[in-house]
């Protein structure tokens, strides 16, 4: 039985490496138009011929010298992980900045391949790439390819399969005859110890220019004895430079090789860049915050307005469902008590989840895929990047922040793509100010019966409000990563790369079926489990009493001093502590509460709930801190257990618990002694 070989693909990010993996081996990798999307290695497997290929996609990395966790995988992964093939992914528009991470690799490997991809896009930019001459300078076979047509794949794969059968000589950047002299006599050294890790020319570089990551995966398969340490001063004292100056040169020496490489190979007829970078200037410069707002109200309309007829016809369909649930337990002969528990319990609050939640995200999550697969998510990071610096936070969490928008859960787990730790528990720990998907039909109930009024017009206006409430969250987000970042986290802002991808066309296609698999039903089904158990639960406190009270009325006299302090009430705090499992059922809670329901009360139309409201002595001041304490208030138990998963800490969950529960506390009390003032 054959050996099933391995193709490694690595390549910079944002160039189609993981839909080309997803072309070649059939899988969904999540892939979108900005950098960090990968964040660890997947498998598939490919055939050709009728052989199979085991085919690993590494995370997006500039370079083999790394200085992030993706780039570390991806060194480990190319230096360490025995690949019979290694294919190089590069952005045809962008080759010259790509064939950086390309010309590493062939120090390590003689089996590489070079595959320039997004051809097409090149071409409607006006570049050519002369495959053939670029072949011939880098000595390597070279596949042009359009991944997301599936075009070029087989020419990849047969060009892999060829150079694991016979490996051709490639051109390798030469550098200064005293540094290659030295880098030979350490690897002749070396040889031994390094015996089918790495090149040992390459490890001898690496050593010499001090890679500390390199040095650590080294270290774990072979032991750095104090000789090899005296070989390693001895090459940098013949070499004639300290480490730092070691590195500039090496980067200088193949970015120069890189430049000469295209100079041959790539021509440039059309001003179509030009455009682009007209285009960015003015997205990230005087109309990045003014077009970020106008995008971001033009989400919220959309979301808000289409959601409002799916909604109703789920729960409708839902009330349906449970009238027959109940029929199904009487014929069975269920006790009744059991039978209210089951239906008003558990399946309402089932239905409540899904009747609420599943249009808003099914209008969010494309129309936000949307922006990401156009390449705009990167403009904005780009804009605010200068706000966390000031606040000694990293700009990527601008990103993070969009995905929070949608559900902090995925939000927190997004915070992956943030190199630094300190900066990366920053993000995870404000990612909750910003409301997630769940909050906004509460928010735009009270902006519409408080505030804005119904019709088109009124939804306009409450767009335009919940924009402006968002804003809030992002400047309190700043101030409160500032506020960390001079505490418990203290630091200064780390450096890092963000590409600014080309504009694309979305696949609107591919953009809703991923955005409904990979997110909406995700998040729904997370949910959806820890609505049942909650239903359970609110039933049994309206139906337990002591003391002649239910369980939740005494809950609700007991919470009411401190519901009065911040403008609200008792009830109301008791909603938000009883929607823990799920934002979705705070105001259904609220409404089971005055109305002294039996199992979570349906919403019905905004007029009967507005009535409702005001009879318990509702006001504008009481919509507005309800609003503000959704905002602000503790996460849901769906992100806080992935907060305790991401931060593998108690301590750092309970921040997170306290912290946003603080700053609307403060915030609503300082309203409500505002008014009253």
């Amino acid at each position: 039985m054959h050996k099933t070989r391995t193709i490694v693909l690595a390549g910079n990010p944002n160039v189609g490496k993981s839909t080309l993996f997803n072309a070649l081996t059939g899988l969904r990798q999540h892939t979108g138009n900005w950098p960090g999307k990968t964040v660890e290695a997947a498998r598939g497997a490919c055939r050709l011929n009728g052989e199979t290929f085991s085919v690993v996609d590494t995370p997006g990395a500039y370079s083999l010298r790394a200085h992030s966790a993706e780039e570390e995988a991806a060194m480990e992964a190319v230096c360490f992980g025995r690949a019979d093939a290694v294919v190089v992914v590069c952005d045809a528009a962008c080759l010259e900045r790509n064939l950086n991470l390309l010309y590493q690799v062939i120090e390590i490997t003689d089996r590489a391949v070079l595959c320039v991809n997004l051809m097409d896009e090149a071409e409607k930019n006006g570049i050519r790439v002369d495959l053939e001459a670029l072949s011939k300078r880098l000595g390597i076979p070279v596949a042009g390819a359009c991944a997301r047509d599936g075009k070029g794949l087989t020419a990849l794969l047969q060009a892999a399969k060829r150079v694991m059968e016979q490996p051709p000589e490639p051109c390798r950047v030469e550098y200064p005859e005293t540094v290659e002299r030295a880098a030979a006599n350490l690897a002749m050294q070396l040889r031994e110890p390094l015996k089918g890790i790495a090149d040992a020319r390459f490890a001898a570089l690496r050593l010499m220019e001090n890679d500390m990551p390199f040095r650590r995966e080294l270290a774990k398969r072979m032991v750095i004895h104090a000789s090899v340490e005296t070989a390693i001063r001895q090459a940098r004292d013949a070499a004639g430079l300290e480490p730092e100056a070691l590195s500039a040169l090496l980067t200088e020496s193949v970015y120069r090789a890189a430049e000469a490489a295209c100079a041959e190979a790539v021509e440039k007829t059309d001003k179509r860049l030009e455009k682009q970078l007209k285009w960015d200037r003015r997205l990230t410069g005087w109309a990045g915050v003014p077009a970020m707002l106008a995008l971001l109200s033009l989400v919220f309309f959309i979301t808000l307005k289409g959601a409002n007829l799916p909604s109703a016809w789920l729960a409708a369909g839902f009330e349906e469902l449970e009238a027959l649930l109940r029929s199904g337990l009487d014929a069975l002969g269920t006790p009744p008590f059991l039978t209210a528990l089951l239906t008003e319990g558990a399946f309402r609050a089932l239905g409540k989840v899904i009747a609420v939640m599943l249009p808003p995200m099914a209008i969010f999550f494309p129309l936000f895929t949307l922006l990401e697969d156009s390449g705009y998510l990167p403009r904005v990071a780009f804009t605010l990047d200068g706000l966390f610096e000031r606040c000694h936070a990293c700009g990527k969490q601008a990103l993070t922040m969009c995905m929070g928008c949608g559900c902090n859960a995925v939000g927190v787990m997004g915070c992956r793509i943030i190199d630094s730790p300190r900066e990366r528990m920053i993000a995870i720990l404000t990612n909750t100010f910003i409301p997630c998907n769940g909050r906004f039909p509460l928010l735009f109930a009270m902006l519409t019966l408080f505030f804005a009024g119904e019709g088109l017009g009124g939804a306009l206006v409450s767009a335009g409000m919940l924009t402006g409430l968002a804003a809030l969250a992002v400047g309190v987000t700043l101030l409160s990563s500032r506020l960390l970042s001079a505490t418990v986290l203290r630091g200064i802002p780390s450096s890092y790369t963000l590409e600014l991808p080309p504009y694309r066309k979305p696949q609107i296609g591919k953009v809703i079926v991923r955005s409904v698999l990979d997110r909406t039903l995700f998040v729904l089904g997370r949910a959806a489990a820890v609505a049942v158990p909650a239903g359970l639960v609110i039933f049994l406190l309206t139906h337990l009493t002591a003391g002649g009270q239910t369980l939740l009325s005494r809950v609700t006299a007991f919470l009411n001093p401190v519901g009065r302090l911040m403008g609200l009430d008792g009830v109301i705090l008791a909603g938000f502590l009883l929607g823990f499992p799920a934002n979705e059922l705070v105001l259904p809670m609220i409404l089971m509460a005055y109305t002294a329901g039996g199992g979570l009360t349906e919403i019905g139309d905004l007029a009967a709930l507005g009535a409702i409201l005001r009879e318990n002595g509702w006001t504008a001041l009481t919509a507005l801190n309800l609003m503000l304490f959704s905002l602000f208030h503790f996460p849901c138990s769906t992100t806080l257990l992935t907060i305790r998963k991401e931060t593998g800490s108690a301590k750092w969950t309970a921040l997170a618990f306290l912290l946003p529960t603080c700053v609307g506390m403060l915030l609503c009390m300082a309203t409500a002694a505002i008014a009253r003032f």
